[in-house]
Formats: structure tokens, sequence, C-alpha cells
């Protein structure tokens, strides 16, 4: 039984637009970033999940050509041991 009397009351349209979410803005358009650096370390560990892998333009909000050369970028970073392949807590 519910406690709100609103509850019996909400149907489908209430589900519908309390479940749709804001449209992320891609933060490099909206910064103006001509370049995505390979050596902005700080920047490019909001994009690594803390399993250390890339996350994905859903999760992250960025534009498909921004999410391109970040993905260049950390996989850069990467080579040059700026950021880890693997999670800190998974390395023998």
């Amino acid at each position: 039984m519910p406690t709100n009397p609103r509850e019996k009351t909400r149907g489908k349209r209430d589900d519908y637009y309390r479940d749709r979410r804001r449209r992320k803005v891609c933060t490099f358009c909206a910064d103006k970033t001509v370049m995505i650096d390979y050596k902005e370390v700080n920047r490019l560990r909001r994009y690594l999940s803390e399993r250390a892998k890339i996350e994905p333009r859903r999760k992250t909000g960025t534009c498909a050509n921004h999410q391109r050369q970040l993905a260049v970028a950390l996989k850069r970073a990467r080579i040059v041991a700026l950021l880890p392949y693997a999670p800190q807590h998974v390395r023998p």
C-alpha cells in the first residue's frame, strides 16, 4: 500500500519525464580546447574508470571527434608511462 497518495495516481507519462536525463555537454567543446594533450595527466585521468579503462562517450558526454582524440591521448600517455595500463590493486 503506497504511503504517498500521489503515488497511486502517477501514470506512465510522469515516469517518462522523471527518467529523462539532461544531455551531457562535451567539456572540450565548452572550453574551446584546440587540442587534447597527452601530457595533461590530471585532465586525462577523469576519463579513465577505476579499472583503468577508457570511459565511453555515453558516460562522459564527450562528442565523437573529441572522444577519438581523447582515446589517442590516453594511449600515448600509457605508452610514455604517465598513466597506468592496469589498476593499482590488480598489479602483481
